[in-house]
């Protein structure tokens, strides 16, 4: 806890939890995951996962965590692929989408209304993409350079891995903007304003009700820029030497969740 202040966490209305890095590393279960989501569930405490991994439905998630034990209704499972669903939804359902990203997140925009296609798309949509080809970028290239609307579902640069990283969609927006000269016209994910007001939608609670528990400074301590509370653990991305040069301190930071659920019941 290094002296950080607790103030507010007991106040908490809902939390929101990262997966990756926080909740589970790869195929690992971290410490404390499943005493404190036990804890909140006995306390009738809400919360929900809120991940930028697009390369998972919301059913792919649900499968996972019960894997470890964990059963969570999908409907408690926020990515940012369904928060751009949600978000071209309110822009123009229906829409033709060029879309690059796994069979998920195909599966989920399909789902949804939206017409997948090769030509004439309305936008240009880039996700997590695990099955990558040359020839999607390619074409993903050529219609941003030719000013079709394009739209990243979040903008993390690394996926955490037990070996260390995996290069997420933010390489793939590097080369992208490498080849054409154009930044993508809309990041969805956490910490932009799209996943804040998804969340606000879906969970029922304004930001000032809500704490973010999560591994990443740029994405999940970010969000405190919407008046959410947040707690940094270093179980994923982040080590504690990178605190001092960080644009966004956390309210609160823990070794795990575990130490989390000690401050909460020292709270209580």
């Amino acid at each position: 806890m290094d002296g950080m202040s607790t103030i507010g966490i007991q106040n908490t209305a809902c939390f929101l939890f990262d997966l990756d890095g926080t909740v589970y590393l790869g195929d690992h279960l971290l410490p404390g995951a499943e005493e404190l989501l036990a804890y909140l569930d006995e306390t009738g405490t809400p919360y929900f996962f809120l991940t930028n991994n697009s390369s998972r439905s919301r059913e792919d998630y649900a499968q996972k965590l019960a894997g470890f034990g964990l059963f969570a209704d999908r409907e408690r499972i926020i990515t940012s692929g369904v928060a751009t669903v949600i978000y071209l939804k309110d822009q123009k359902p229906s829409a033709r989408i060029y879309l690059v990203g796994t069979p998920s997140l195909e599966e989920e925009f399909k789902a949804n209304g939206f017409q997948l296609v090769d030509e004439n798309p309305d936008f240009a949509v880039l996700g997590f993409d695990t099955t990558l080809t040359y020839n999607k970028l390619r074409k993903f290239s050529d219609f941003v350079a030719g000013g079709i609307p394009y739209i990243a579902t979040h903008s993390d640069i690394n996926c955490p891995t037990p070996t260390g990283f995996m290069p997420d969609i933010g390489a793939m927006m590097a080369m992208i903007e490498s080849s054409t000269g154009k930044k993508a016209d809309l990041i969805i994910g956490k910490p932009h304003t799209p996943m804040v007001e998804v969340v606000v939608t879906l969970t029922g609670y304004a930001p000032d009700q809500l704490t973010m528990v999560g591994d990443r400074i740029y994405t999940d301590i970010a969000l405190g820029q919407a008046g959410i509370l947040t707690v940094l653990v270093l179980s994923g991305e982040t080590e504690k030497a990178d605190l001092p040069d960080a644009p966004r301190q956390p309210d609160l930071m823990c070794q795990n969740l575990g130490e989390l659920l000690r401050i909460l019941k020292w709270e209580k």
